[in-house]
Order: C-alpha cells, then sequence, then structure tokens
C-alpha cells in the first residue's frame, strides 16, 4: 500500500462522509419544513378587510355595544364597522383582547370595550 492509495481511501471516504451529511442535511431540512407548513395553517390565514354584511346577522350582533363603540369610530384612524363587527364575533366565540387587537389590528382599547360587553352578554 502506498502513500497514494492511502490519500486515495481518504478523500473517499471524506467524500462519502459529506455525501452522507449532505442527504442527512436534505432530509432533516424537508422534514422541517413540511412540518412547518402542516403546523401553521390557520396562522396564515388573514381576516378579510371587509367580510361583507352577510356575516353579520341579527343575531351575531345581538348586544353589540354600538353606543359605547360610536365615539371610537369617529377618529382618522377609526376602524370599519365591519372590523367592528369581526371583533364582536370573536369576543363573544371567547377570544381574548390580545388576540383579538393583533389578528385585527385594532387598539386594545376598542378590543376591551367589545370583549367587555361581550362577556356581560353572557
Amino acid at each position: 500500500m502506498t502513500a497514494a492509495d492511502t490519500s486515495r481511501r481518504a478523500v473517499s471516504a471524506f467524500a462519502g462522509g459529506a455525501v452522507g451529511a449532505a442527504a442527512a442535511a436534505f432530509v432533516l431540512i424537508t422534514v422541517l419544513w413540511h412540518h412547518h407548513r402542516k403546523a401553521e395553517p390557520g396562522a396564515r390565514r388573514v381576516v378579510p378587510d371587509d367580510p361583507g354584511e352577510e356575516w353579520f346577522t341579527s343575531e351575531v350582533l345581538r348586544g353589540f355595544p354600538m353606543e359605547a363603540v360610536r365615539p371610537l369610530l369617529l377618529g382618522p384612524d377609526a376602524p370599519s364597522l365591519n372590523r367592528l363587527y369581526m371583533a364582536w364575533l370573536f369576543a363573544t366565540q371567547g377570544h381574548d383582547c390580545a388576540w383579538i387587537a393583533r389578528h385585527l389590528d385594532l387598539s386594545a382599547e376598542v378590543v376591551r370595550v367589545l370583549v367587555d360587553a361581550a362577556r356581560s352578554r353572557g
């Protein structure tokens, strides 16, 4: 066995190890990517800016605190009434202030009014 043969075997072993490591890394990345896509299907859903009035029946809006939110609708950055209706729907389904404010991009003040009214609605 010569030095050249030893060198070729070392290179061959190194190349085999590198190919194996690359294959393992590819499999790991693929599994993680697939798991990430499956784990968050709902997190990527975006609430429409204007879901339409057909979502908001009289039963859904029963107890909506219109008098309490009316002053909050008058500012330059005021949310749309449909966005408040959507927040109301989430509040009546038990979502908390932080969740609603984050997902609908509403101020905590507005959401607090809706959540408190939804809780008192029973």
